[in-house]
């Protein structure tokens, strides 16, 4: 018989819980899609879509765990796929809409590109450290750092902005003009939500 691999075997080997995982990045990724939309269009109505996007990924992002338990079918695709869902719908879909608000100076983009990469390396150390944190159970007690899932708030806040016209040149808290480049004081939330991230704290797990 050949051990040829059939086609899109990946794909089959993928369990329900995986699903469920992409469909995190799914939303993650529809979020970046409709604030394209808005900066070409200017229709308001996408930031609300990208924004709503979000906890509709966390939904996702707690199912998925809950289902893999229920069905005893966890793997190590499974928790990096969920790592990647997170850095796309809880990292750069908030910097995105972010973005796509008004924050776009130099300095702001510094910061939102700080925000992400504190996402991204708050994932790595707890996908490398994981195993050692665990019990007998297999659990992981705690979490060092805030869940990169914590940007949510980040993205209420943008959404009420939204609501309130508080987009673009209506920013709160204004511009400052910093050596020729702006700066929007409201993106500093981002960077203490990435601080956080990449801290020492330590959260319970539930």
């Amino acid at each position: 018989m050949s051990n040829k691999p059939k086609p899109f075997s990946m794909i089959r080997e993928f369990h329900l819980a995986d699903w469920i995982t992409l469909s995190n990045a799914f939303c993650g990724v529809g979020s970046l899609f409709a604030v394209m939309t808005y900066l070409q269009t200017q229709e308001v109505l996408h930031l609300y879509f990208a924004c709503g996007l979000i906890p509709l990924a966390l939904i996702f992002d707690v199912l998925d765990g809950r289902v893999a338990r229920w069905r005893q079918k966890s793997s190590a695709m499974g928790r990096e796929l969920d790592s990647l869902a997170d850095v796309i719908s809880f990292g750069v879909a908030p910097a995105v809409i972010a973005y796509g608000c008004g924050m776009q100076g130099l300095f702001d983009r510094i910061v939102l590109l700080f925000f992400v990469a504190a996402g991204v390396s708050r994932l790595a150390r707890y996908n490398v450290t994981a195993e050692k944190m665990s019990d007998d159970s297999g659990k992981v007690s705690y979490f060092e750092g805030t869940p990169i899932p914590t940007s949510l708030l980040l993205v209420a806040v943008l959404a009420v902005a939204v609501y309130d016209g508080a987009i673009g040149k209506q920013l709160w808290f204004g511009v400052y003009e910093i050596g020729g480049f702006r700066f929007h004081p409201l993106v500093l939330m981002f960077a203490v939500s990435g601080s956080l991230m990449i801290s020492r704290i330590r959260i319970p797990k539930l």
